[in-house]
């Protein structure tokens, strides 16, 4: 598994100097001596800014909500993120204290009742494969449900790793109607679908890979400003987790180091994207959204990247800083690549190839 200081370390390879940890962790942070922990891990070994969630409930049982006042001066939002929240009284009530509070709810809409112990998308390969599938409603149903109480408590929310063409057209309708919406997506979804599965656990994740139908909406959501930000969803299991087939690996891939190449490469090069709409993607929308970020100004420790846009190479999991190397994207050629990642005014990745005089403060 991945440690604050390697994932740090391949967030930086990637091109990132701010990251928002999710609380999938142990002991999650739920109660403030939970998060203290984290951030205690975040001041000793990490190269980046790292801001951490704290969870909507107690150990994400989605039963009783965590110490959310407690929390909220060190955590950047709440999220349950791994498991949707079942109830909706419960999210509504985290909902309310989010308000009152001034947070952001970040929601991982899946409705356990309609899983059906799938693990890949209920479509074509499921069905051809023998394999059980995942439908688009447990996805989109539970989203349908947080937008009504985001209706009602004026709850800041925001929609994890979109993925079908349902939930897209709801927060459309959502942000049209004036609501504090707005959601994310991730490559894969951009990128893959579920014709293009492999009997590997590196095309697995959660949610999974959808339709055709469905990775369409998504470009589009993202093109039409639907779908505010791209997010890694970076899940960095061991090999051994991943090398089980579809049906036994855990769920989840690494991303943090292929997101910016993959998405020059096939949104940029191709013309769908400008450079500075991928960077709005990436970088603006979420700092913005999320009151984070470093504004390159006189008097501040900068933080920037450089990227070699010429650059053209295949992805190779062996080179990732990661300790997770499970990725449908390996043998991808791309081009983009990080050359130097600067944050608070230190080097933290530098692959070598720029000047030294550069480096050293030089022309």
């Amino acid at each position: 598994k991945e440690t604050m200081e390697t994932g740090t370390q391949a967030a930086a390879a990637g091109g990132d100097t701010t990251v928002c940890a999710m609380p999938n962790l142990n002991p999650p942070p739920d109660i403030m001596e939970h998060v203290q922990v984290q951030l205690d891990a975040i001041r000793d070994k990490a190269c980046i800014h790292v801001h951490p969630y704290g969870t909507i409930t107690m150990g994400q049982q989605g039963e009783t909500l965590s110490d959310m006042t407690g929390m909220s001066k060190f955590v950047v939002g709440f999220s349950d993120d791994g498991k949707g929240v079942q109830r909706a009284d419960v999210m509504k009530r985290a909902m309310i204290t989010a308000k009152r509070l001034g947070k952001i709810i970040v929601a991982h809409c899946e409705d356990n009742a309609l899983l059906n112990g799938g693990y890949i998308h209920d479509g074509s390969y499921a069905a051809q494969h023998g394999h059980k599938g995942i439908c688009s409603e447990s996805e989109w149903r539970q989203i349908a449900r947080d937008l009504h109480a985001v209706k009602e408590t004026d709850c800041s929310y925001h929609v994890c790793h979109v993925s079908t063409k349902e939930s897209v057209a709801l927060i459309r309708e959502a942000k049209k109607a004036g609501l504090d919406v707005t959601c994310e997506t991730a490559p894969h979804y951009l990128l893959l679908r579920d014709s293009m599965l492999e009997e590997d656990g590196r095309f697995k994740m959660n949610p999974p890979l959808r339709s055709e139908e469905d990775q369409q909406a998504v470009v589009e959501g993202v093109l039409d400003g639907t779908i505010d930000m791209i997010a890694t969803d970076h899940a960095p299991h061991g090999r051994e987790e991943k090398n089980r087939g579809l049906a036994q690996s855990a769920f989840g891939i690494v991303g943090i180091e292929t997101a910016f190449p993959l998405l020059y490469t096939h949104f940029v090069k191709t013309g769908r994207l400008s450079l500075e709409q991928l960077i709005d993607l990436l970088h603006t929308n979420p700092a913005k959204r999320f009151g984070i970020g470093n504004p390159l100004l006189p008097g501040n420790a900068a933080d920037f990247t450089v990227f070699d846009l010429h650059a053209f190479y295949s992805i190779d999991p062996n080179n990732f800083r990661s300790l997770g190397k499970s990725t449908p994207f390996a043998g991808w050629q791309v081009y983009g690549k990080c050359v130097l990642t600067v944050c608070g005014g230190k080097i933290v990745y530098d692959d070598g190839t720029l000047p030294r005089t550069f480096i050293s403060g030089g022309n």
